[in-house]
């Protein structure tokens, strides 16, 4: 059994460590990679997509950093994936913070995008960020537009033109050997994507003797724009009503160009702005109709939610009928509340951990230094970006001194990113005690640096006791997202559930994602 291939981890009797090997490879064995339970992006998305590719847009990383362009990239298309096999176009972000992904929903995907970010001051910044980002827009999406046209001009002359190409069922590959994302009597490819991604207008040049050649290049424009038309409406052009003679035109096709000039200039009108940020504090309990108005069918989506946000935003989901999917990538373990962590009597509460029944019967509890281990990025140090020693050792230190001198064993203040600010050891003690608000004026500077040089000498304990918190954190981070993922099983109203690893865990460490879409009956 499992128990019996590592029962000489710990000792027996003093339930001390003492085989330092057969515990790395314990943690390996029980990690999410190793367990088998994760559905591969790539079969999620050809479950979604059938017959309909996706399609290369603008890429974020001219506009924002390395790891969050990476995110938003992988997350935003895997959303518009959901929404278009669902055939909705509404979006809530929730914990949106600055509003890289709702931006870029609404603009790459044209997307109707929400943002709830429960900070005044994330929600100012995000409609500053998401005005000026409108400024460049088009920039982007010329030259990307370019790029698609080149290629698309480039592959004419290598390929017959296509009579016809059939509508097809979505294929609807298992994501595992039991279940598939919907019932087998799931809407076709047609119900869900636009008729110009998947018909091309038939052609009869083959017959003719005397080539049209005004006619082939209108053809050929009109093939660009079904390429071009997953881009939003404001940003693309309608080349063939600006390159032909309306001379030449009859009256009725010049009345069928005036209507859809007309319809596209009043669609560049509504989708001027189809990203709305809003502040709320967003809990289980939360009405989302109280907060949008036009509450209608939607997916919802967590990038990065902070410690409860993503259970709630998996409660929310589960017990409101106009959300019909989420995707829910959490973070920030060490902020989650535990019911069995105190013990304390509050049978109304809701908690963040844990959500499915199974662990609540089992009383389970993780505690805060389980939950802060689980925040640590193995990925990162396997490849030598190491811990940051000397900080963890400065708190430490720290925190013997607050125990020793001001005798406070348990604080509701945080010290925070201080050491990246302070110039030495007795300048970092000071500025933390400010920030506990204690009073520094009776501890010298000598007795600060008395304390550093006590404890200098075990620094290296520190870092290999880091280490192996760093070893088992994907051992805890497993726990808490079966939790979440056997909480979703549990409901009746779910068609399908699973853990998806969506990102590069070096780029971003919080990689996986707990996604889920309704029964088809709940449509």
């Amino acid at each position: 059994t499992d128990d019996d291939m590592f029962s000489d981890v710990f000792c027996e009797k003093s339930k001390k460590l003492i085989n330092v090997h057969l515990f790395a490879l314990a943690a390996k064995y029980y990690s999410l990679s190793n367990l088998g339970v994760c559905t591969p992006l790539q079969d999620v998305l050809e479950a979604l997509r059938g017959d309909n590719q996706g399609t290369t847009g603008i890429k974020t990383d001219e506009f924002m950093n390395n790891k969050k362009s990476h995110e938003v990239q992988v997350l935003s298309e895997l959303v518009n994936n959901i929404a278009n096999y669902c055939g909705i176009k509404q979006v809530i972000d929730i914990g949106s913070g600055k509003g890289y992904l709702s931006s870029f929903l609404s603009m790459q995907y044209n997307l109707k995008v929400y943002g709830i970010d429960s900070s005044n001051t994330n929600t100012d910044g995000a409609h500053e960020r998401n005005r000026k980002l409108k400024k460049h827009w088009k920039a982007y999406q010329s030259r990307a537009r370019t790029d698609v046209e080149s290629q698309r001009f480039e592959k004419a002359n290598d390929r017959p033109v296509q009579s016809e190409i059939n509508c097809k069922a979505i294929d609807e590959k298992p994501l595992n050997k039991t279940s598939s994302l919907q019932c087998q009597d799931q809407a076709t490819i047609q119900d869900v994507v636009p008729r110009d991604f998947t018909e091309i207008a038939t052609s009869e040049t083959s017959k003719q003797t005397e080539v049209d050649l005004g006619a082939d290049e209108r053809k050929l424009s009109e093939e660009v724009l079904t390429i071009l038309s997953v881009l939003p409406a404001d940003a693309v052009e309608d080349l063939s009503l600006s390159q032909c003679n309306c001379g030449e035109l009859c009256e009725e096709e010049k009345a069928q160009r005036k209507m859809a000039s007309l319809k596209a200039k009043a669609s560049k009108s509504s989708e001027s702005n189809l990203y709305f940020p809003l502040t709320s504090c967003i809990t289980a309990e939360t009405e989302l109709g109280d907060i949008i108005t036009d509450l209608e069918d939607c997916v919802m989506v967590g990038l990065h939610t902070c410690g409860d946000l993503a259970a709630n935003t998996l409660r929310i989901f589960t017990a409101k009928p106009e959300i019909k999917a989420v995707c829910s990538v959490g973070c920030c373990y060490h902020l989650l509340s535990e019911q069995f962590e105190n013990q304390e009597d509050c049978p109304d509460k809701v908690w963040g951990f844990p959500m499915c029944q199974y662990l609540k019967d089992k009383g389970w509890c993780c505690g805060r230094n389980a939950r802060m281990s689980a925040c640590l990025a193995l990925e990162r140090v396997a490849v030598g970006q190491m811990l940051p020693t000397e900080s963890l050792f400065y708190r430490a230190v720290l925190q013997v001194i607050i125990e020793e001198i001001y005798g406070v064993t348990k604080s509701d203040r945080h010290v925070g990113k201080i050491f990246s600010k302070s110039s030495s050891f007795v300048d970092y003690v000071r500025k933390s005690l400010k920030k506990l608000e204690l009073d520094d004026s009776k501890l010298p500077d000598s007795c600060i640096m008395d304390y550093y040089e006590k404890y200098k000498h075990r620094m290296n304990e520190l870092e290999a006791f880091n280490m192996l918190k760093v070893v088992l954190a994907p051992c805890i981070e497993v726990l808490i997202l079966l939790d979440r993922l056997c909480y979703l099983k549990e409901q009746d109203n779910i068609a399908w559930s699973g853990l998806v690893k969506l990102f590069d865990p070096v780029k971003s460490p919080r990689c996986y994602a707990v996604i889920a879409l309704k029964k088809q009956s709940c449509f």
